[in-house]
């Protein structure tokens, strides 16, 4: 069977069988079982899902990674594929399962090319993105003490297969979280002067926070901060004790990510006390931006134009990614490669034209084959 075939039967597998952040048993099994039929060898890394692949050059040259996500995504698939998910609930809806197989293919042709290969390949089959702590676990696990440099794609259902989306500097935001809650006084529904109402101190808080990025934030830097989530009492006759919000900031500069926290937690905790509230302020940080390597960068794009593929600049999302947790490590490159277009990611209908994997997998492993 030749690889494109092999490489479409095994995105077939991992496109019926997706599995959670933390719960990619199965997918780690498969990913194993195909790594050791086509003879590549596995670092005895200490991962309960994901595992570690390795090419080793035979010329002198660095220690390169490659990452490629694998868990799916809480989402019933609605595409209508003859291999749609098997999974009641479950589905690849960020084209995991097409980072999987390039990543697998990308190792099959680095390891015919062995002769010309400069250095070392470490290709991650990593667990969690969507958990957006995924990468933590590969670095606490020793996967990039001796890495140089790591890539990593993402499919793109905005552009047309044979396209690439690449660009210098910031791609994916920093991607945070607050949960705020407001402690007052419950009382009657009738008597609100009995006691403090956390309502309208929620109210007002949420309303604060929206001046962050336009009275505070450089207007010229991408920022947002939305609240998401806003509870409070059970019932129509009581005032509760307390309410909570809960919300995402999304930044990309550095200073940035800094100043919204600590206006957050400035905004909610004096417009509480300007009500008689208490207020609780939780910060859960999560990965930085993603920034591109400018020499990285242009190595990409020179391969890419050699090859015949069109590329464009690369689009900066407010989305995030745990790949980001690299790149503060070493000089990284990330990026999109057009699966056809359709539906966006993370959605029900989202596909991936399966056209992209081969040429996918032989871009990546020309990319990891230089010096």
């Amino acid at each position: 069977m030749q690889l494109n075939e092999r490489l479409a039967a095994y995105f077939e597998w991992f496109h019926m069988h997706p599995e959670l952040s933390y719960e990619e048993y199965e997918t780690t099994a498969r990913i194993k079982e195909i790594l050791v039929e086509e003879g590549i060898e596995i670092l005895p890394y200490d991962l309960e899902t994901g595992l570690v692949a390795v090419v080793r050059g035979e010329r002198p040259g660095p220690v390169q990674a490659l990452r490629c996500d694998i868990d799916g995504l809480p989402i019933r698939e609605e595409t209508g594929l003859p291999y749609a998910s098997l999974c009641e609930g479950k589905m690849h809806a960020c084209g995991h399962d097409f980072h999987i197989t390039a990543g697998i293919g990308c190792a099959i042709l680095l390891k015919r090319r062995k002769q010309e290969l400069a250095g070392t390949v470490k290709i991650i089959f990593q667990p969690a993105e969507e958990s957006s702590l995924g990468a933590l676990k590969i670095l606490e696990a020793g996967v990039m003490e001796d890495v140089d440099r790591i890539w990593g794609l993402h499919a793109d259902p905005t552009n047309e297969v044979g396209t690439l989306g690449i660009r210098e500097g910031y791609v994916t935001a920093a991607v945070d979280r607050f949960v705020v809650t407001v402690k007052g006084v419950g009382c009657h529904g009738a008597h609100p002067d009995d006691g403090i109402d956390p309502v309208p101190v929620a109210a007002a808080i949420v309303q604060g926070f929206q001046t962050i990025v336009s009275r505070n934030v450089n207007a010229f830097h991408p920022a947002l901060v939305s609240v998401t989530r806003l509870e409070a009492g059970n019932t129509w006759n009581v005032i509760p004790e307390a309410a909570v919000l809960e919300g995402t900031v999304r930044t990309m500069d550095r200073q940035d990510r800094v100043l919204v926290e600590k206006r957050i937690r400035e905004l909610a905790e004096n417009i509480a006390r300007a009500y008689g509230a208490q207020v609780k302020t939780e910060w859960i940080a999560g990965p930085p931006a993603t920034c591109n390597d400018g020499g990285m960068v242009k190595e990409s794009i020179q391969i890419a134009k050699v090859r015949g593929l069109k590329v464009v600049p690369e689009e900066s999302s407010m989305g995030g990614d745990d790949f980001s947790f690299y790149e503060k490590r070493v000089p990284s490159c990330y990026i999109k490669v057009g699966t056809g277009k359709g539906q966006l990611i993370h959605q029900p209908g989202f596909m991936v034209d399966r056209k992209v994997i081969l040429g996918a997998a032989e871009y990546l492993a020309e990319v990891l084959c230089g010096e």
